[in-house]
């Protein structure tokens, strides 16, 4: 009884003292710091796999995405035609494989290598007569490939190598020959470079340049245009120059070829070449033929044993049909030049193949000024040049012989390191020029 008394106040003074001493930690809490927080928003849970493929996050997309899904389409694109194209290609390769070995086998019953012939005479369907250039006629058989529809006599034919069966033709074959007659790049001469010559300019413009430009003219009046024209002359008057200025003016086709181009080694292959020649230009027409030095093919005829002489006179002879045959040339011109006319054979420039002859004269005065205004024109002169001197001068001078002595005087010039041409190297250079033409020699000089 007595110790529960005393007991109490004991008991209650642990008991104050346990609440005052956690009144002193809660105060001492207080006044730390806090920790910082290892987590901030809310926590996530963890999903199993079900829930997870289920919960994928919905994407917008942006405009990047949009142009990355774009590029995407067109690889996807790209590679699928590509696929596409590896299957065809392996679906035609057997195809090709195929063809290819049909065409060794068409190209074993040809044979390699094989001979080229001209095709005479038509027998029968199957069967033919060829020539070559080295050999004699032949009989032959046709191949069953060969397109019987565009077999005519004359045409180019490829033949076998042994038994020269017929095995192919040959399709617009033109002698290397004829494609570089045609001139394809116009000279640069014009009327204007010609001094004088009215006359000889206005003649060929009525027989070349008017029957291509207007044709209805010669209708009208009831007359057929002129087929030829033929220039002749002394060397030097200007027959070429003329001739380019022709091609220069004119927008016909131009075929220019010198007369000892037509003459061939092997037989037939002159009048080939001219049929060729005339073949090309009607293909190409309205057209001109210039044909330079006339007197080489074209010569007078005559007896002779020599083999190279008759195949002369036969491409001479070929000339003389295509010019007045009985085909029709149509808008094709012919113009020809030579120093001798006298030594043509008289078929070639009688009326109906040659209808207009135009003679080249050598210059006259006031022809002579206008040569020599037309080289001095871009010459750097000196003041006591006088032109005059030249011009009355009774020497025969060719429009040749006034360039040489403009050029020989503008060469002597440079010799002397001066930049104009003075009167004296003129007539030296005139000197010099007639000297050459003469072709006279110091005496003494050769014993």
């Amino acid at each position: 009884m007595g110790n529960t008394p005393g007991g109490m106040p004991g008991q209650g003074g642990s008991q104050g003292q346990g609440k005052e001493k956690k009144d002193g930690d809660d105060k001492k809490k207080k006044h730390e710091a806090l920790a910082p927080p290892s987590h901030f928003g809310r926590k996530k849970r963890k999903m199993k796999g079900a829930q997870v493929a289920s919960k994928l996050p919905l994407v917008v997309p942006t405009s990047k995405c949009r142009l990355r899904l774009l590029k995407h389409d067109r690889v996807k694109d790209y590679l699928m035609m590509e696929e596409e194209f590896i299957q065809e290609q392996q679906r035609l390769k057997p195809k090709e494989d195929k063809e290819s070995d049909e065409k060794s086998k068409l190209d074993d019953i040809r044979g390699t290598p094989m001979d080229v012939g001209s095709l005479e005479e038509f027998i029968d369907e199957n069967h033919c007569i060829v020539s070559t250039a080295m050999g004699p006629e032949y009989y032959v058989n046709i191949l069953s490939f060969v397109d019987k529809d565009q077999l005519e006599p004359g045409s180019s034919i490829l033949m076998h190598h042994k038994n020269l069966s017929v095995i192919g033709l040959l399709v617009d074959e033109v002698n290397p020959l004829v494609s570089v007659m045609k001139v394809d790049k116009a000279p640069t001469e014009s009327y204007a470079d010609i001094g004088g010559l009215e006359d000889q300019i206005m003649e060929i413009k009525e027989a070349v340049e008017l029957p291509l430009t207007h044709p209805e003219l010669y209708e009208d009046v009831g007359i057929k245009p002129p087929k030829g024209v033929i220039l002749y002359g002394v060397p030097g008057t200007g027959k070429t120059l003329l001739a380019k200025a022709v091609a220069s003016e004119t927008s016909a086709t131009f075929l220019r070829v010198v007369g000892s181009e037509l003459i061939q080694k092997y037989l037939g292959e002159g009048p080939k070449l001219v049929r060729e020649m005339f073949r090309v230009a009607q293909e190409h027409a309205p057209s001109i033929i210039f044909i330079d030095e006339i007197d080489a093919v074209a010569t007078k005829r005559y007896d002779t044993t020599s083999g190279g002489e008759k195949e002369i006179q036969r491409t001479m002879l070929e000339l003389l049909n295509q010019l007045d045959g009985f085909d029709d040339r149509g808008d094709v011109k012919v113009i020809m030049a030579t120093n001798r006319i006298e030594s043509l054979d008289p078929a070639m420039i009688r009326p109906g193949r040659i209808d207009r002859k135009i003679e080249f004269p050598l210059p006259d005065e006031k022809t002579k000024r206008r040569i020599f205004q037309i080289h001095t024109g871009k010459m750097t002169l000196a003041d006591d040049v006088n032109l005059e001197e030249f011009v009355v001068a009774k020497d025969d001078l060719s429009g040749a012989d006034i360039k040489a002595i403009c050029t020989e005087a503008g060469m002597l010039a440079l010799r002397e390191r001066r930049m104009k041409v003075t009167q004296a190297d003129m007539r030296k250079a005139k000197e010099k020029a007639l000297y050459k033409k003469k072709g006279s020699y110091p005496e003494g000089m050769y014993l």
